[in-house]
């Protein structure tokens, strides 16, 4: 006599959550690996451990806070380190905009939004985004992504942190070169066309080129015009082959 075993049913939105929380969990992991970095690093700039976990905590987004490290550990005034950050943390601004029709949320839920919009959140949740579910896997998506990332990377950065603090001067071992090569790791991963790169390498030049004359930080204000400058010659690209 054959026995038939039946698989138990799963419903189709339960194995669909499961799916979206499982990557959610994959991301913040991988995160993880930078929130280390940027512990270390900001310890080898000169910030204190307490410091460190206060600015991953309530700026929370990586090349922000990699970008406001390397002003500071090179000699940079504050204004010019917040300036930087904050020119790099606008994104997360049009993200909130894109974002608010689908999580349609207010008061303290709003705010607490407003802090884990970041490039994954958004990514995971843009990547789920259906017409036939009003938004509930994207929803899942944003919140599930933004929480795993929110609570992994203050974890690595606390150990990032508290592991170079332990080793007294870190500059001695070269971790002071971890700055840059950090942020380079960050900004790798959307360098993905000619565009992208074109426009990458046109700024690094620029950089290189003001940073002897210039402040530290400010040459990396300045190389914001790049983009700019790019963003107006496809928007003129565009209407001039939608005209034609």
């Amino acid at each position: 006599m054959t026995v038939h075993h039946h698989e138990p049913h799963v419903p189709p939105w339960a194995e669909e959550r499961r799916g979206i929380v499982v990557n959610a969990l994959g991301v913040g992991i991988a995160v993880a690996a930078y929130g280390l970095s940027f512990g270390a690093i900001s310890v080898t700039g000169g910030l204190t451990v307490l410091q460190t976990q206060i600015l991953s905590a309530l700026m929370f987004t990586g090349g922000s806070q990699f970008a406001l490290i390397g002003v500071l550990a090179a000699g940079g005034g504050a204004m010019s380190a917040v300036a930087t950050s904050v020119l790099l943390g606008v994104r997360n601004a049009f993200y909130g905009l894109s974002m608010a029709p689908t999580l349609r949320v207010h008061g303290l839920r709003r705010a607490v939004a407003a802090q884990l919009t970041i490039d994954e959140s958004t990514a995971m949740a843009v990547s789920r985004s259906v017409e036939h579910d009003g938004g509930r896997a994207s929803r899942l998506a944003f919140w599930a992504t933004g929480m795993s990332v929110f609570v992994f990377w203050n974890l690595a950065t606390f150990v990032g942190a508290l592991g170079a603090g332990a080793l007294g001067d870190p500059k001695r071992l070269g971790l002071d070169a971890a700055i840059p090569a950090g942020f380079i790791a960050l900004v790798w991963p959307r360098l993905r066309d000619r565009r992208s790169w074109a426009i990458g390498l046109a700024a690094a030049g620029m950089a290189l080129v003001l940073t002897p004359f210039l402040q530290p930080g400010v040459p990396v204000l300045l190389t914001a015009s790049v983009a700019v400058v790019a963003g107006v010659l496809e928007v003129r690209r565009r209407s001039e082959a939608g005209a034609s």
